[in-house]
């Protein structure tokens, strides 16, 4: 349970607070709600571009994370394709460096077009060694692209191609920073061991004379029901071949949510789910499998991979995967089976609600969810979930007209 108070200040900035009595630390994270799928389909990469670009200074603050340092703190972020994180952690008594900070380059950000083109070449090397020289690197871009055919889920994170990046030009990026840098696509979630009106007092301080430029965003392409198989091959220098299974699910406040990550956990959680020991341990069709969802905002993906032994075939694969997905639909799962992922997802939430940060980045994505009470709500969701849940999950989703089937086979 995360105890919190949430406000919204004139500017549009939502504002979450938490006390924690258990910690010396503070905690600022701030959301901007800004991801990949935000950008433009001929300009791609922009939000992760942006993640880099925001820790190059202000004209106040020249360097952002010296200040950080000297305050005993650590700080980062990540971007994924819904949203942008930023988050520090620092002594408590220090908490007003890290308002300071962010508040400083929500709108002082200083571009130039040397820092650009310095992060650009930063960003085209970081593609090229994590997703087009590294092996099976471009295996989840291509099956994006397979189960995808209009919404922005195509592509990933780190764009479509370095061509974008390299192209960017510095009014395209001060654009995309006034578009979406500002308070009201932000949210602000602070934990520390304060008093909920003197956080709420420091936001204001800090953040309150910030003005807002609203912006009025194009409503994303919906995805359209897929209603034939989806099948792609490719070949390509790595040690074993690969199969990879999506299927559409439904987007992360819907109950296939909660079903599908359970089911995930059934599959593949650990070296006692059904896909090791029926694949891996007893048919020995796979070297390693896997089952997990993209846990994406809007409708995403239940993803099923496997790395194939030399003696199996592509078909046998395939067919192993549809037989165990098959199974879900007929066969319940044990009071055993589901006590024990039920309790996996309860201990990680709870282990992990021990931590200030957590706590602070918790607050913020739920409030961008929509939902800011399912921080304390999920664990009751997860045990909502019964053998009628998984048949009927099952049912819809596990369909051949429903899949997309990457092979990503060893030459």
């Amino acid at each position: 349970m995360i105890p919190y108070q949430k406000r919204i200040l004139k500017n549009g900035l939502t504002v979450v607070v938490n006390r924690d009595r258990s910690s010396k630390l503070a905690a600022v994270n701030i959301l901007y709600k800004v991801g990949a799928r935000n950008e433009d389909p001929d300009r791609t990469g922009f939000a992760h571009l942006f993640e880099h670009l925001m820790f190059r200074g202000t004209r106040d603050v020249p360097s952002f994370d010296l200040p950080v340092q000297m305050a005993s703190g650590e700080d980062n972020a990540f971007t994924n394709n819904d949203y942008t994180n930023f988050y520090l952690t620092l002594p408590v008594d220090n908490l007003e460096t890290a308002l300071w900070l962010e508040s400083d380059r929500m709108q002082g950000l200083w571009i130039t077009p040397e820092k650009l083109e310095t992060e650009k070449r930063v960003v085209i090397e970081e593609f090229r060694q994590r997703y087009l020289n590294q092996p099976y690197g471009d295996q989840t871009m291509l099956l994006r692209e397979l189960a995808y055919s209009v919404h922005p889920y195509r592509w990933a994170t780190i764009g479509r191609s370095t061509d974008h990046i390299e192209g960017a030009t510095l009014k395209e990026v001060e654009h995309f920073y006034r578009t979406f840098y500002r308070p009201s696509n932000a949210v602000l979630a602070i934990s520390a061991d304060c008093d909920e009106e003197e956080l709420f007092a420091l936001a204001e301080k800090w953040f309150g004379a910030l003005q807002d430029t609203p912006f009025t965003h194009s409503p994303l392409p919906q995805e359209p029901p897929q209603c034939a198989p989806r099948t792609k091959i490719v070949e390509r220098d790595v040690p074993a071949t690969t199969i990879s299974i999506a299927y559409h699910m439904g987007d992360r406040l819907s109950k296939d949510f909660c079903t599908g990550d359970l089911v995930s956990d059934l599959l593949s959680g650990g070296d006692s789910s059904r896909l090791y020991q029926h694949l891996v341990k007893d048919e020995r069709l796979f070297a390693s499998v896997n089952g997990y969802i993209s846990g994406d905002v809007d409708p995403g993906l239940f993803i099923l991979t496997g790395q194939l032994l030399p003696t199996t075939t592509e078909e046998q694969a395939i067919e192993a995967f549809h037989r165990e997905t098959a199974a879900l639909k007929t066969i319940a799962p044990s009071d055993y089976e589901l006590e024990k992922v039920k309790n996996k997802f309860e201990a990680n939430t709870l282990f992990g609600e021990l931590n200030v940060m957590n706590k602070a980045m918790n607050l913020c994505y739920y409030d961008f969810l929509g939902d800011l009470e399912l921080v304390n709500r999920e664990i009751d969701e997860y045990r909502a979930i019964d053998g009628e849940r998984i048949f009927e999950f099952a049912e819809r989703i596990f369909r051949p007209e429903n899949s997309s089937t990457l092979t990503y086979r060893a030459r």
